[in-house]
């Protein structure tokens, strides 16, 4: 638990992943880096281990919780979606430690932040479907990147996204249109129970959710974080993300003197 005048603790989801025929629990250190700068809170890794985390202890110790973005995508049976695509990358281990995770931290009303990756896993665990290829729907666009591409290219300004009027984000960032960056070939399809639509692209497809109710659940399918400190936009975002997950430390802290 965090005290005053410390940082608040985030933990950030973890793909597994085979490197020398070893299993290893990796997270991108963007991420790393938009929440200890961005958000200037403590980065936690949690590492994808299914059943075998004990997510109520987990919990009792965070103040925030980052969904970050993968190449691997949500198997469709979480989803009831149909068969998968060939040559589609998964992560059961992910999947069996971020769906019962994030439908925990939102009862605790825990901050919960999703990118990419993390916004489909959101709508997965709050019973939303996904296209697992956007770029076959009729009249999608393809949102993905050309990874052939250095990665400034690939993470460079794509399209536009128009703000749900009204929304968080528009409230937050003053404006009704901003400029994103695209890598996803899957996206979501049916919007979840309870989520608000916040953005969506020129084609359509949703952009950003937002949890109705909650002080701050918020998914984003584009990429803030990468060079975040280079966008008034994500620094916004990490932000408010940062003040939220503040705010839930203060709120246990006070609890606990109470007890």
């Amino acid at each position: 638990m965090s005290v005053a005048g410390s940082r608040p603790l985030v933990g950030l989801t973890c793909c597994r992943s085979e490197l020398k025929q070893s299993p290893y629990h990796i997270v991108g250190e963007k991420y790393i880096t938009a929440v200890l700068d961005g958000a200037e809170a403590l980065p936690l890794l949690i590492p994808a281990l299914g059943a075998d985390l004990p997510i109520d202890d987990l919990l009792d110790r965070l103040d925030g919780l980052l969904l970050t973005g993968s190449p691997s995508n949500v198997e469709p049976h979480h989803y009831d979606g149909p068969p998968q695509p060939e040559n589609n990358p998964t992560d059961p281990a992910r999947d069996a430690t971020t769906l019962p995770l994030i439908r925990r931290a939102i009862a605790r009303g825990l901050p919960v932040l999703g990118i990419c990756r993390g916004m489909q896993e959101l709508n997965v665990a709050l019973h939303g479907t996904l296209y697992q290829e956007v770029h076959k729907v009729a009249g999608r666009h393809d949102h993905r990147s050309n990874p052939e591409d250095s990665l400034p290219a690939q993470y460079g300004p794509a399209h536009s996204i128009a703000l749900s009027e009204g929304g968080w984000l528009q409230d937050l960032t003053g404006c009704g249109e901003v400029l994103v960056n695209s890598l996803h070939g899957q996206g979501i399809d049916r919007v979840a129970p309870g989520l608000a639509v916040e953005a969506t692209a020129p084609d359509g497809q949703v952009e950003a959710v937002r949890l109705g109710g909650a002080e701050f659940v918020i998914g984003v399918q584009w990429h803030p974080e990468y060079r975040f400190a280079d966008s008034p936009v994500s620094q916004k975002i990490f932000a408010a993300f940062g003040a939220a997950c503040r705010a839930y430390a203060a709120r246990r802290a006070g609890l606990g003197r109470a007890a």
